[in-house]
């Protein structure tokens, strides 16, 4: 069986539509998903790359094209007003959740509450309220953050290693795949793989 590993960040629209892509994807094609939270900032800064909110016209081409996107994939979407938000505490606390076994609805309820909901994800409180959703204790699971500093620190390192440059990024094997919209591809490489 097939391993598809979807690396993304809760800062990036298009990380929040490919995650309501990613599962059909792998029901699919039979691939085991795997879920790998990292920071995007991370990966911008290593790879000496520009958020695209540091690009004025390509920051208002990304506010309409990942409206398109919603709307064609038909998933509810509302530009973050927040945005761009610090995910550092968000995708530590998406690492602690995978402690309780609970990273996957995590994701969905951290990526429904930013790109859905407006809220601001750089908010504890909105971490808490996050976690809780999911049944888990949320002052508990933002409080132990900190401690997953050094595997978030690890993931981003390891996607910047096998070749990534942005989110949302996918390895089928060691092809890289970077982009909602190349969920074609990698649907195809989960085929022939």
């Amino acid at each position: 069986m097939a391993t598809l590993e979807f690396f993304y960040d809760f800062v990036s629209p298009y990380s929040y539509l490919a995650s309501t892509q990613v599962e059909a994807l792998a029901a699919r094609t039979g691939a085991a998903l795997r879920w790998r939270p990292f920071l995007l900032g991370g990966v911008l800064k290593a790879t000496d790359n520009k958020a695209p909110a540091e690009t004025p016209a390509k920051y208002a081409h990304v506010k309409v094209d990942s409206a398109r996107w919603a709307k064609r994939l038909g998933v509810p979407f509302a530009f973050a007003p927040s945005h761009p938000f610090s995910t550092v505490l968000a995708m530590r606390c998406a690492l602690a959740a995978e402690r309780h076994g609970k990273l996957v609805p995590f994701t969905h309820a951290a990526f429904r509450a930013a790109w859905v909901e407006g809220q601001d994800l750089s908010k504890p409180e909105a971490l808490a309220a996050v976690a809780a959703s999911v049944g888990l204790d949320g002052p508990a699971l933002v409080a132990s953050a900190p401690e997953f500093k050094a595997a978030l620190t690890a993931s981003t390192e390891e996607a910047v290693r096998r070749g990534t440059f942005g989110a949302p990024t996918f390895f089928v094997g060691e092809e890289l795949f970077v982009g909602n919209d190349r969920l074609d591809f990698v649907e195809a490489a989960l085929r022939t793989g």
